[in-house]
């Protein structure tokens, strides 16, 4: 395993040892955590499928508290599986070597210490890759990061029981929208694989994008701003399927936060006061960590929130929510990154009747 692209094992104990230095002592409340997941997970969908009228294919959703250490080797054994493809290609163009081994260290430091600083603040998390020939016990779970949980219930005050059922809320809209669309899932794996197979370790592509660096200096653009190093040093081709990538999940993760809302409506008083604490909370990095999330592309996955809010808010108010309803009925109706800067563009294209466009055509 270590003479490969990327050295999984040493990767899992740099993270790992990352989230240990950073880890919060734990009390006795800790045990009340798989209890109330388990409830408040239950719950959650049955609210969530209420508020969207999404429900799984997939069965009762089940929620699991993980550690740090667990959440790691949980998304340490997902990028295995998504990125095999890139190892083998990789692997097939190096001989085995030290050249090759030490590409391998590389790479997992830079996996290593990105996972070890996301333990410490990721609340929740969906695994949504189901694979056909690994234990089904192992797959399809919502995840939930108990030191992280209490370290921020300790920290603000926040009731436990809503702050959980809050928590709850939006995983579970999250899984409810991949499993109970019945296309999302392949269609977002597919993207996924599309990207990472088109990886080019041409010298050229960095020459490439470290042009477009320079040029858009020039021009006063920002394109951190954008998804950090790995839009910077996409391809052409690779940035399109991201397009892709980021309208979708700006419209899930607005949704998601909009559901969360909605369902909780009655049943969790202090929502508002999450949401805020957790906004502010996720704005107020400075100096070397909010340059850290730039690169990595961390600030263009927080700003999806506000912008998929954006979105829905003025889907809604131009047809309500059977218009953004049409968003699941396809691929084809899924908002682009351009319609969701500008709802309107998306309106207007779906408010369009097909039956009297493909008549107009026709009829020449």
């Amino acid at each position: 395993m270590s003479d490969g692209p990327v050295d999984w094992e040493l990767a899992q104990r740099i993270a790992t040892g990352i989230a240990k230095r950073n880890a919060a002592p734990q009390s006795y409340h800790y045990a009340t955590l798989a209890p109330d997941f388990e409830r408040f997970t239950a719950e959650a969908e049955e609210l969530v499928a209420q508020t969207t009228g999404l429900r799984s294919a997939m069965g009762a959703a089940r929620g699991r508290v993980a550690d740090r250490p667990m959440w790691i080797e949980a998304n340490i054994n997902a990028f295995q599986r998504l990125l095999q493809p890139v190892g083998e290609k990789l692997a097939s163009m190096h001989k085995p070597g030290p050249l090759r081994s030490l590409t391998g260290k590389a790479s997992a430091a830079e996996v290593g210490i990105l996972l070890g600083w996301m333990s410490s603040r990721v609340l929740g998390q969906y695994d949504l890759l189901v694979i056909e020939d690994e234990n089904p016990q192992d797959q399809d779970i919502v995840y939930y990061v108990g030191p992280n949980v209490m370290a921020l219930e300790r920290r603000y005050g926040f009731p436990p029981e809503e702050f959980r059922l809050w928590l709850a809320l939006h995983e579970c809209t999250h899984r409810a929208q991949f499993t109970g669309v019945p296309w999302l899932r392949e269609y977002f794996l597919g993207l996924v694989n599309e990207t990472i197979e088109s990886v080019d370790p041409d010298p050229e592509v960095l020459k490439a994008a470290v042009k477009r660096i320079v040029e858009s200096r020039r021009r006063g653009e920002d394109l951190l701003a954008q998804g950090g190093l790995p839009v910077l040093f996409a391809s052409e081709e690779q940035r399109a399927v991201i397009d892709k990538i980021s309208g979708m999940m700006s419209l899930l993760e607005g949704h998601g936060d909009v559901t969360m809302d909605r369902a909780g409506a009655g049943r969790i008083p202090s929502a508002e006061r999450f949401a805020r604490t957790l906004r502010a909370r996720r704005n107020s990095a400075r100096g070397l960590t909010r340059l850290f999330q730039r690169i990595i592309g961390i600030e263009a996955k927080l700003n999806q929130y506000q912008a998929g809010e954006a979105f829905i808010a003025e889907v809604e108010a131009a047809g309500g929510t059977s218009l953004l309803d049409r968003a699941w009925e396809g691929p084809q109706n899924l908002p682009t990154m351009d319609e969701i800067r500008a709802p309107q563009l998306w309106i207007d294209r779906l408010s369009v009747d097909p039956t009297l466009e493909a008549a107009s055509v026709a009829g020449g």
